[in-house]
């Protein structure tokens, strides 16, 4: 028996390897073929805020962190709304609530309250697969939108320029194109509840989420982007977004996953969040901290891999905060089979540190979805949007995510997700990162790892990934990549 799970795990890695082979190759034909190919070759310079897309300076970029604290503050910024509310998603539901306050209106009340107020509310939205597939059927998206359409002044539109098996995935919401907010958090309890806290009380199961406030002159980036997408879909002309007024000292990037022959405004296609994902991991010298949903692509895995078999530095350090691989049909098999890979390359040096969360109150515990898409690099590189670390998002569906080299909001951001994530106070952890990772993240990870095998209770949130082995779920990655990105 031994010998024959030695043979089927050997097999499932040499298949797997050929496979992701096949499937880089496949994307390097198409990018170069579209324009892009420059984006998959190491630059010749490690430069992050390189690229193709513009950098606009003077921005004021803050960081909302789970449900709790963003989901109010774009309320209360629709509220405020004084020219139109424009809001783009991958699904949103027309009886869900911004905020759990007694007599907070449904999402439909608050738009249809707004455009009463003569304020013009587009929403677009994805179609939904063509076939039920998955969630949200077209049948739901079609419901949704006549709720919010109907005796509401809201014009809503459903977009089903979709590449086959893939779909619009970015979350944005820009306000009189004075304010705008790029995360991943949709309006909708479709598959899970928006609403949570740092704190992470148990329930069914807590959604870990990030979105980012942005003003100054990149609204007008993300304003532009609404309007192209809009103008094609709903057939109405709308003005082209002014550039606000400076507004803050952060340097700001608009990024996009636009895949080619869906519009007309980029009909080669936009692969700006990938390029910038590689600019920066390329560079790395001391941190790599990822918050995500998925972790298979090849091209980003390639980088770790190289990272950690030959790190720029003795205290370079990979923590990876990912979602609960227990969940059914969440990518749980293919992450595992990537992170295989990389625990082979750490090759027991300890540079490496893939862990989840959950929710506790010491007595009972409770999985938390980690849906946040986030990638910071040696607290000088922050990136936060709708695209997660997997052929969809960086190929095939639309995608929007900001970044930034704004130091002091990189750090601060980071200080604060480990502080909800360690149970800690900031100032705490505003130390050396290696020393947090040695010395605290790692023992209570596996302290909680070991209680959770014996059997006992945990008390910690913070835990490693059950289920990791050296070689698990290799194969299915690069193949879920083929099948998906033809």
């Amino acid at each position: 028996m031994k010998a024959l799970r030695s043979f089927l795990d050997k097999s499932d890695e040499r298949l797997g390897d050929g496979l992701e082979r096949v499937l880089c190759a496949h994307h390097r034909r198409r990018l170069r073929g579209l324009g892009w190919g420059s984006v998959l070759e190491p630059a010749g310079t490690q430069d992050r805020f390189g690229g193709r897309a513009p950098i606009r300076r003077h921005n004021r970029v803050e960081v909302l962190i789970d449900g709790e604290e963003s989901l109010p503050v774009i309320e209360n910024a629709i509220r405020r709304a004084r020219s139109h509310v424009h809001i783009a998603g991958w699904h949103a539901s027309a009886d869900f609530r911004l905020t759990r306050e007694p007599g907070a209106p449904t999402l439909r009340e608050l738009l249809a309250e707004t455009a009463g107020r003569g304020v013009g509310v587009r929403v677009l939205l994805w179609a939904g697969p063509p076939l039920p597939a998955f969630q949200p059927t077209r049948g739901l998206a079609r419901k949704e939108q006549r709720k919010f359409s109907e005796g509401t002044g809201v014009r809503c539109v459903l977009d089903s320029r979709e590449r086959t098996m893939h779909c619009h995935h970015e979350k944005l919401v820009v306000v009189d194109d004075a304010v705008a907010f790029v995360g991943g958090v949709d309006f909708t309890a479709l598959e899970g509840d928006r609403h949570d806290s740092p704190d992470h009380p148990p329930r069914p199961i807590g959604w870990h989420d990030l979105a980012a406030r942005l003003e100054g002159p990149v609204v007008a980036d993300v304003a532009e982007h609404f309007r192209q997408r809009w103008t094609e879909v709903a057939g109405e002309d709308l003005p082209r977004p002014e550039v606000p007024r400076p507004a803050g000292d952060s340097d700001v990037q608009l990024l996009r996953t636009v895949p080619d022959h869906t519009y007309a405004f980029a009909p080669r296609g936009e692969f700006t969040i990938l390029d910038s994902y590689l600019r920066a991991l390329r560079s790395a010298r001391r941190l790599v901290y990822v918050e995500n949903q998925f972790l298979w692509s090849p091209e980003i895995i390639e980088v770790l891999l190289a990272k950690l078999r030959d790190p720029p530095d003795e205290r370079f350090r990979v923590v990876l905060v990912l979602v609960l691989p227990r969940k059914p049909s969440n990518g749980a098999d293919t992450t595992r089979g990537q992170l295989g890979r990389l625990i082979d390359a750490d090759d027991g040096n300890h540079r490496l540190l893939a862990t989840t969360i959950s929710a506790h109150d010491g007595e009972s515990a409770a999985p938390v979805y980690v849906h946040a898409k986030l990638g910071i690099v040696d607290d000088e590189w922050l990136t936060v949007g709708s695209a997660n670390l997997n052929e969809h998002s960086l190929f095939n569906d639309t995608e929007v995510n900001i970044t930034t080299d704004d130091r002091a909001l990189v750090r601060a951001t980071r200080l604060r997700l480990w502080s909800e994530h360690l149970g800690r106070p900031a100032a705490e952890l505003d130390t050396d990162p290696a020393d947090v990772i040695d010395h605290l993240w790692r023992p209570l990870a596996e302290d909680q790892a070991e209680r959770e095998r014996r059997g006992e209770r945990r008390t910690h949130r913070l835990v490693l990934l059950p289920g990791v082995s050296r070689r698990a779920g290799r194969l299915q990655g690069p193949l879920r990549g083929l099948l998906v990105d033809g």
